[in-house]
């Protein structure tokens, strides 16, 4: 099986990235062609990924990976079982848990990056949410992509090449992906997932193609309920007292979707670093180790705090998809909807406003999100969000 098979939607980057690694794969094997104009113009050293969240940035750094350290376009199989794993000891992810990567994260990493790679073709280093890091870390990491070791590849992974400062931009080769269309995520949650068509497109709808959410509310019950509570909520706000109780439910709605993402995983985190520091179940903590098991409970808590923050934002992008089936409604567009299976309420709250108050809510929306990634109180963003959002019996009075 190709290493691009579990891929969908990006065909034009796949094809860049594979003869990217064929042209390795002949430069490290010596063959004649490794010297010629087009095998230098397809390989370079220096990668950075963008698209939306939801399009598979990481997902395709790692197959093209996978693929260069194999020195195999499609990739093998050992490969990439150790990959997935993230094991393989010529691959080095730099990722974080909290807000932003920490310099000290970067400069360990760039060390690393001179080491000759143990088994594999190449060393590569995936950077996953570059955009997290401020520019103090960006400069770290400046030279280090003009002049990387021979066989050291960077795959750096961000929305967009503008989340980046323009010496990282102008040190890379950029290669954006697409959204997928909304029959290529479902397809795709048929086959990996067992996920039934029915379930498979409605996720994918209300994903918006968003491929790892859709995967969450294919098989997930309690995240579709979820977000279905928070559509339903939204259109029962009639006054400033039911928009502040209404934020109040969304903070805790966040809050639970956070923790189903992250309380097995900690568990299992501190189990498995109790097991590797040899302390049995129920036997207290030395005080010589118990420095490392606070430096995992820190991470866990940022970690934690990264999770609400994509919480509350998963719950703006819902909103957003909300009121802009609403204003299609409106309009009269002929446009297919995010939410069809509430037609009959967005119907009821399109009849309950203008367009443009639909349209200063969906604008709410928006500097709703920048206000929470500029550190403002949630609360306070989703109730003046919600305030806007307030919708009357009578058309004429909203």
């Amino acid at each position: 099986m190709s290493v691009w098979s579990e891929l969908t939607g990006q065909d034009a980057a796949i094809a860049v990235f594979r003869a990217a690694a064929e042209a390795a794969g002949a430069a490290q094997g010596g063959s004649s062609d490794s010297a010629s104009p087009s095998g230098s113009q397809q390989m370079t050293h220096s990668w950075l990924i963008t698209g939306p969240p939801g399009s598979g940035r990481s997902n395709l750094a790692y197959a093209f990976a996978t693929a260069l350290i194999s020195g195999r376009p499609d990739g093998d199989e050992p490969t990439r079982i150790q990959v997935e794993a993230r094991s393989h000891p010529d691959l080095h992810v730099l990722a974080t848990e909290g807000v932003i990567i920490k310099v000290a994260d970067v400069r360990d990493i760039v060390k690393r990056s001179h080491y000759s790679p143990s088994v594999g073709r190449h060393r590569v280093i995936v950077v996953e949410d570059a955009d997290r890091m401020t520019e103090q870390t960006s400069n770290v990491l400046l030279k280090e992509l003009e002049e990387p070791p021979e066989r050291t590849v960077w795959l750096l992974c961000a929305p967009s090449e503008a989340d980046l400062i323009p010496t990282i931009r102008s040190r890379v080769r950029s290669v954006r992906l697409q959204v997928p269309s909304i029959a290529d995520v479902a397809a795709l949650l048929e086959r990996r997932d067992g996920v039934d068509s029915a379930l498979a497109e409605r996720a994918a709808r209300e994903a918006q193609s968003h491929i790892g959410m859709a995967h969450r509310l294919a098989t997930n019950d309690e995240a579709r309920a979820r977000r279905a509570e928070t559509l339903e909520l939204a259109l029962r706000v009639r006054s400033a007292a039911t928009a502040v109780s209404t934020a109040a439910r969304f903070l805790e709605i966040a809050g639970d979707d956070a923790k189903a993402i992250t309380e097995l995983r900690d568990a299992e985190e501190r189990e498995h670093a109790l097991h590797s520091l040899g302390i049995a179940p129920g036997q207290a903590v030395p005080p010589a180790l118990r420095p490392q098991i606070k430096a995992l409970e820190d991470d866990q808590k940022r970690r934690a705090t990264r999770s609400l923050r994509d919480g509350i934002d998963r719950i703006l992008v819902d909103l957003a998809s909300l009121y802009r089936d609403i204003l299609l409604l409106q309009l009269d567009a002929d446009v297919p909807l995010v939410n069809r299976e509430m037609t009959a309420d967005l119907r009821q709250a399109a009849a309950a406003a203008t367009p443009s108050r639909t349209l200063a809510t969906l604008d709410a929306i928006q500097t709703a999100r920048t206000r929470i990634e500029g550190n403002v109180q949630p609360a306070l963003a989703l109730e003046a969000m919600l305030v806007s959002a307030i919708r009357t019996t009578e058309r004429g009075a909203a």
